[in-house]
């Protein structure tokens, strides 16, 4: 598996690539290409391009949950493959993967809206849609997690906002990963983590049947955690002990310093490529 970050809060120094708040990963394995959240914009296209990288083909996008820093991209994504399709291009326009409740308008207090910009209805003009609540086999190694059992109290409790047509705040039930199997164990890949890290990577191994993690990639959410939830956090993963950590998007620096304590903490930004 080859995993390429094409949107991240930061780019790497020295390379010339466009960041945002938010996350995109390009995942190439088993023959397969797809989009792992779409970021905020448009930039995962021009970050592509000057990595010379063509989105054009694409089997699969899957979508960790449904905030804006991570599904307004697909309205970018949308007008690209009608313009490929307008010019007679050759494209193959990609099916999209979420769980049923990713596409609910969300909003809170000081935005108009936290979540996605299609509407269930206008995203399958565009696209093909399969929503999943559970665990759905990707290729025979990369698998989607579906919802997150919450097992741990110290994380996947805050609510954000409020989904439309709810009463009580949105704990994101639809927050997600994917996870590959590789043949040393396993690489979990995770948009925003608002189920919790450690909830997560436990599902993870549940499911897989594998406790040995080699890495950890995405967002933690992490920013300004509780010292309940940071020191759960800390001595899960010193328990657990991945070979590798790569904490971005919505960690912050005092959570990435606690982090380096207990885990190989790697570099992340716009342009990082990694390969298991």
């Amino acid at each position: 598996m080859k995993l390429t970050v094409l949107v991240d809060n930061n780019a790497l120094v020295g390379r010339y690539f466009l960041a945002e708040a938010g996350l995109c990963f390009l995942i190439e394995s088993e023959g397969r290409r797809l989009l792992f959240d779409t970021g905020r914009s448009g930039i995962f296209l021009d970050n592509a391009r000057d990595m010379g990288i063509s989105l054009a083909e694409l089997d699969l996008v899957v979508l960790s949950h449904g905030h804006h820093d991570h599904t307004w991209g697909l309205s970018t994504l949308a007008r690209h493959f009608s313009s490929l399709q307008a010019q007679g291009l050759p494209h193959r326009r990609p099916r999209v993967l979420t769980h049923p409740k990713t596409m609910t308008s969300i909003a809170n207090d000081t935005q108009v809206e936290l979540g996605p910009l299609f509407s269930t209805e206008k995203l399958v003009r565009h696209f093909a849609v399969d929503f999943v609540s559970g665990v759905k086999e990707l290729t025979p190694r990369l698998s989607y997690l579906g919802e997150i059992p919450r097992i741990f109290d110290f994380e996947g409790r805050q609510p954000l906002g409020r989904k439309e047509g709810e009463t009580e705040g949105d704990t994101i039930p639809e927050d997600s990963a994917l996870v590959y199997r590789s043949d040393h164990g396993l690489v979990v890949i995770t948009g925003c983590s608002h189920s919790g890290i450690c909830n997560i990577v436990e599902y993870a191994r549940k499911v897989t049947g594998d406790a040995r993690v080699v890495d950890i990639i995405g967002g933690l959410h992490l920013q300004n955690p509780s010292p309940q939830q940071l020191q759960g956090t800390l001595a899960y993963l010193s328990e657990v002990r991945p070979q590798r950590l790569h904490a971005c998007h919505c960690t912050d620096l005092r959570s990435k310093i606690a982090l380096a304590g207990v885990a190989d903490l790697g570099e992340v930004g716009v342009g990082v490529k990694l390969e298991y």
